[in-house]
């Protein structure tokens, strides 16, 4: 008779042990923030405690971004994080999507500078499917949350 898991996809590779995982996870939520997140934190009364960085080119930030976001495209983080970001304050980081990795790469430039950083996923793309107001260069516009993505009516999604 042939084991369960040598026939499973899922748990062929067996589960990390609960302490490995709760280390393994603990790790992620430093290094990630979600789009609800974020919004929540933009939203509450105060000073949310970090910048928003779109790395996205200048035709990308004309089309739609998240107000208040600092624009610095990856490849001229190098050159100009130092006048435009001050160390003290984390900075999170956003590109496209989920299937960009643009906000990874200027993660990655901005800790290679010495900047405390985090990285929203999904993205400008969740940003606008979820139902959050963005900026072009007409103004501000807001579409509504996709039900896939985000619940229809809900302030918050509950995770």
């Amino acid at each position: 008779m042939t084991s369960t898991t040598a026939l499973n996809p899922v748990l062929r590779v067996a589960p990390a042990g609960p302490a490995a995982a709760a280390v393994y996870f603990r790790a992620s939520l430093a290094f990630h923030a979600d789009v609800s997140d974020v919004a929540a934190a933009l939203a509450a009364d105060g000073d949310p405690g970090f910048v928003v960085l779109d790395s996205r080119s200048t035709d990308a930030w004309d089309q739609g971004h998240v107000p208040g976001a600092v624009h610095l495209p990856t490849a001229l983080i190098a050159e100009q994080a130092e006048q435009l970001l001050d160390r003290a304050v984390p900075v999170v980081t956003y590109c496209w999507g989920p299937g960009c990795n643009g906000a990874t790469r200027a993660a990655l430039a901005l800790a290679e500078l010495g900047f405390q950083v985090k990285e929203m996923l999904g993205g400008f793309e969740y940003w606008v499917r979820e139902g959050f107001e963005y900026e072009t260069w007409e103004g501000r516009e807001r579409r509504a949350a996709d039900p896939l993505t985000a619940p229809v009516g809900a302030e918050d999604c509950g995770c």
